[in-house]
């Protein structure tokens, strides 16, 4: 019995701090929240005493919130600017969706003064249907006035427009041909190309793969990088990896000699006294030791050293004024090492970690080419950092 006290004490409470924030909401004019709050509120037993505050303060919720955007519509369209006539369109759009929310809650009760709540619903599909096709006729008018210019950035808004006419009216004339031409003359299109400052011949697929923008998965809403030239676009910047210099040192192999030891452990004896008389335990057996025994091994190291260093600097340039914008020094090296070994002696004697060095042999040593095509895959990451940190446009 005390436990169903103990609940019951609970939701008096809460059911008292939902109504009394619900009230504080009528007060500061959040009408739509305090509706949300009393319909929550009234969900259950809608009838019941303890709810009946809900009743009065969805009542006085709705009433305040309709009179004050039926006002707001009013001087909207007193002002006739057109700027007003998505804030009509979404005001008619939430006087009939608090009128849903209500609807299903009806009839309410309000006990003490043996009535029903009284909720002025009216039909507002006309004003909706109205107040879109308006909504519509601005945002396609506009939108085909912005894309005749030839700021990209208007144009984006008149695409975000367009995005938003063909989210409330599907199908409106010709909009989505009108997004297609916003998407494309919106888009920065990016040239990308290499150049070699350096007396070095840069591998073909080195180039390829610095230019094969599909792999690095930085196309945006906004930016196209092409590597080749398409005909019919109009380029708005380039992109120019210049290669600066780079460096290939000497073919290096070179040899060291080293020895190990190590104590390992030899099968069992037994425990001798410095006497060397046999020591025994309490029932008169020898107590047998660990043999330890040292092994030692020689070993014959080999290592093959080569490294390439790439130095380049990554050009972003306006193609419209020929301008330099800015420009991002880059660099990169790769370092083929290869160690083998061969020993003489007991191979336990060094570290298990060492012993792939007595499986591998000597190997030839890598082209130039090959040296740079390496070094050039880490240019390519970060030549990707910097483009993915380094936008066209900030």
């Amino acid at each position: 019995m005390k436990k169903i006290t103990s609940l019951l004490s609970v939701f008096l409470i809460l059911s008292a701090c939902g109504i009394k924030q619900t009230r504080e909401l009528v007060t500061s004019g959040d009408y739509d929240a305090a509706i949300r709050n009393s319909v929550e509120g009234l969900q259950g037993n809608k009838n019941a005493k303890g709810k009946q505050d809900y009743v009065y303060l969805l009542e006085e919720a709705f009433a305040k919130a309709k009179e004050r955007d039926t006002r707001d519509i009013e001087s909207w369209f007193k002002d006739t600017n057109p700027r007003n006539l998505e804030k009509i369109y979404n005001t008619y759009i939430q006087l009939n969706y608090r009128q849903e929310q209500i609807r299903p809650l009806l009839p309410l009760q309000l006990l003490k003064e043996g009535r029903e709540a009284k909720f002025a619903f009216e039909d507002y599909s006309d004003q909706i249907v109205s107040s879109k096709n308006a909504l519509s006729k601005y945002l396609y008018d506009n939108s085909k006035a912005l894309l005749v210019t030839k700021d990209k950035m208007t144009i984006r808004r008149a695409y975000d427009d367009l995005m938003y006419l063909e989210s409330i009216n599907p199908g409106f004339k010709d909009t989505d041909k009108l997004i297609e031409e916003a998407k494309t003359k919106g888009t920065d299109y990016v040239n990308v190309s290499t150049k070699n400052e350096t007396n070095m011949v840069i591998p073909v697929r080195l180039e390829n793969d610095l230019l094969d923008f599909s792999t690095y998965g930085l196309n945006d809403k906004w930016t196209v990088y092409h590597s080749k030239r398409v005909k019919g676009i109009d380029y708005d910047y380039g992109l120019i990896l210049n290669f600066r210099n780079i460096q290939i040192s000497p073919e290096q192999q070179k040899e060291k000699q080293f020895e190990k030891e190590k104590q390992i452990k030899d099968g069992v004896k037994n425990l001798v006294d410095s006497k060397g008389n046999t020591v025994k335990d309490s029932l008169g057996n020898p107590i047998k030791v660990d043999n330890m025994k040292t092994i030692r091994i020689s070993i014959y190291e080999f290592s093959q050293i080569k490294s390439c260093q790439v130095t380049a600097k990554v050009d972003y340039v306006n193609l419209k004024n020929s301008q330099l914008i800015e420009t991002f020094p880059v660099a990169s090296e790769f370092i083929f090492s290869n160690i083998y070994a061969s020993y003489k002696g007991d191979k336990r004697a060094c570290e298990d970690t060492y012993y792939p060095n007595f499986d591998r042999k000597a190997i030839p040593f890598p082209s130039n080419e090959q040296m740079i095509y390496d070094a050039g895959n880490d240019l390519k990451n970060k030549l990707k950092d910097i483009i993915s940190q380094n936008k066209f446009r900030r």
